[in-house]
């Protein structure tokens, strides 16, 4: 279809308004776009002004101050970031194409609606998706699902409570054949297609209690027409001041009650976002405290895949969870913390253009004891976790609530398969002070002397001898003869995958060894880079599992470890993506170079430049640049 592009002043109407005696609900009208799901957040949004007016700030309009642009402020995975549109929207017959209002003048909502688009990369990026991603970008807070077969018997007092402390609500009926989304079923409702709660209430009938749910269509129009629809018979049963009470209006509007039974038997799933502390200023209100860290999954180093495979299992991300205080809840005697931990993938929707799916992801959760480092393969193939997601699924997040002990835990956030790269945030959320941090070690060097037996073996004779034959009388040598020296005798190892050191690993070996920065090392400089070089050897020789010559990618952490370096997750992605090959293995080239820069790195010489005339460089920049500055 071919759309046109106009300016809402001049050619849609004459009297533009952005907002029009107030934003409400009725404001939202699906157009031709796929995102009921954004709609039915934006509804659920109306509901609470304070969250409203930071999404849109109301100080906007098409006269006082007038410069052609709109800005709206959204969540962007854990920062809040202005996103600013012009006034110009897609129309078709002088119509608007997408998102439009029930007053033909009114445009905020279709303004919002554009500057989400643009927030995503375009207008495509929101076809299909998920009630609580909007949501969640509406308010930075943490969403759970209930699928009402297993939803917990005090769900109505859930969705009670949480209306009352601000969260949003969201609803879905389930359509298991793709063909038949947002297609119309017999009471009216529709399948495969996103619904908003807006308002959960215990009616007085003439002889009971009756627990009703309102809820909003986003089309605008097509209702339930069930029990306590519009102009049903039940509404007989309550009084007039009931009624008002519920505001029961007989209009096509997209909005109608229905019993909270009928709403169980008819949805499949509920999504509920609880606010974080910085989406309100109303202390009235109870809110979480939510903790964040992002982290990112690299191909070949943190990649590992769920526990299906144990051997990359332990390399994922890993971040320490602290439970300090149990709930402060009199009726309930057990001693537990309550916390919900939600993975969210980043930018899967933007980079859908560029082919990117969402993955599917998930996390385990593991008691463990004092321990500060990161978590080995052997702790995960003798232990069981203590909680986990309750399945991986592609969806942009993961999220589920928990009740452990007090106590340390670490959670381990993946991708269902192994390899898979992409970034992602981990929050935690409690309502009790508690802490929560990240795996993070500070770069040191703990380096173990290398063995010496005080005999020189047959390969170190030889190996001197060379050395002797091309240094000459300065008993000198530079780059180019180190490297003919060690690939004379490294070639005679059969069991070590190489192509022979190349002139930039001899370079790097010369600016370790040489003090005097002549550019060549004597003999004593060259028996101390031969010693460790031998030692480097063993350390590659051990990792190499499969006696290919090569060792894999993900085992270069513990390689790196044993050669006596501690580094943090950011030094070892990069030392991945530096040394690696394409089938994410490293050859023993590749890992004496690896070494040789770390050891520079740590060298005083190094370290006294650092500090040098009072400029002071970030330790972890300083390490990643030298790692990925070649020589």
């Amino acid at each position: 279809t071919s759309w046109d592009i106009k300016l809402l002043e001049i050619e849609i109407c004459d009297n533009p308004q952005f907002i029009v005696g107030g934003a409400s609900r009725t404001d939202i009208c699906q157009g031709d776009l796929g995102d009921c799901w954004l709609l039915a957040a934006i509804a659920s949004l109306t509901l609470n002004d304070k969250l409203l007016y930071r999404i849109v700030p109301q100080e906007q309009s098409f006269s006082e101050g007038y410069a052609g642009i709109f800005h709206f402020q959204f969540w962007h995975y854990g920062d809040w970031v202005d996103v600013v549109v012009d006034d110009r929207i897609p129309t078709f017959n002088n119509q608007l194409v997408f998102t439009k209002s029930a007053e033909r003048n009114e445009f905020w909502s279709a303004l919002l609606e554009k500057a989400y688009a643009k927030l995503h990369g375009s207008y495509e990026a929101l076809k299909g998706g998920n009630t609580a991603e909007a949501m969640e970008d509406f308010t930075g807070g943490v969403t759970e699902f209930y699928e009402m077969k297993e939803a917990p018997k005090e769900l109505y007092k859930i969705m009670l409570k949480a209306l009352e402390r601000g969260s949003l609500m969201g609803c879905s009926i389930d359509s298991l054949v793709p063909a038949r989304f947002e297609t119309r079923t017999t009471t009216g409702l529709v399948k495969g297609h996103a619904y908003s709660v807006t308002a959960v209430e215990e009616s007085q009938q003439k002889e009971s209690k009756v627990h009703l749910v309102r809820l909003r269509n986003p089309w605008g129009q097509v209702e339930w027409n069930g029990p306590w629809s519009d102009n049903s018979k039940e509404w007989e049963t309550i009084s007039k001041a009931e009624k008002e009470k519920l505001q029961q209006q007989n209009a096509e509007d997209g909005e109608f009650w229905m019993s909270f039974e009928d709403f169980k038997k008819n949805y499949t799933k509920i999504e509920i976002c609880n606010l974080t502390p910085d989406a309100l200023e109303d202390d009235k209100l109870h809110k979480w405290t939510v903790s964040v860290n992002e982290g990112r999954w690299v191909r070949g180093c943190s990649a590992g895949g769920c526990r299906n495979y144990p051997d990359t299992f332990w390399t994922n991300p890993q971040y320490r969870l602290r439970l300090l205080e149990e709930d402060d809840d009199p009726e309930d005697d057990e001693v537990a913390c309550t916390f919900v931990v939600a993975l969210m993938q980043k930018n899967r929707r933007k980079e859908r253009k560029l082919g990117a799916n969402l993955f599917t992801i998930g996390f385990s959760i593991y008691e463990m004891h004092g321990n500060k480092q990161h978590m080995q393969k052997e702790f995960f193939v003798s232990s069981t976790s203590k909680a986990r997601s309750r399945a991986y699924i592609n969806l942009r997040e993961v999220t589920q609530r928990f009740r452990l002990s007090p106590g340390e835990y670490v959670i381990v956030p993946s991708t269902y398969e192994p390899h898979q790269e992409g970034e992602f945030i981990l929050r935690c959320s409690y309502s009790l002070v508690q802490f929560s941090r990240v795996y993070f070690t500070t770069p040191m060097s703990d380096q173990p002397a290398p063995a010496s037996t005080g005999e020189e073996s047959e390969e170190d004779q030889q190996f001197l001898s060379i050395f002797q034959q091309i240094a000459g009388d300065l008993m000198e040598i530079s780059a180019n003869e180190l490297k003919d020296v060690l690939n004379k005798v490294v070639s005679k190892h059969k069991d070590i995958h190489t192509e022979g050191f190349s002139r930039e690993s001899c370079r790097s070996m010369i600016a370790l060894m040489d003090m005097d920065g002549k550019g060549r090392i004597n003999l004593q400089e060259f028996r101390h880079l031969w010693n460790k070089i031998k030692q480097w050897q063993g350390i590659f020789k051990q990792y190499d599992f499969d006696h290919t010559g090569t060792i894999s990618s993900y085992e270069m952490r513990n390689a790196i470890n044993d050669a006596g370096f501690r580094l943090n997750n950011q030094l070892y992605d990069i030392i991945t993506m530096r040394y690696a090959n394409e089938n994410m293995n490293v050859d023993f080239d590749s890992f004496v170079s690896c070494l040789v820069r770390l050891e520079g790195m740590f060298s005083k010489k190094w370290c006294h430049l650092k500090w040098k005339k009072n400029i002071f460089i970030n330790i972890l920049h300083y390490f990643a640049s030298t790692i990925l500055i070649l020589s």
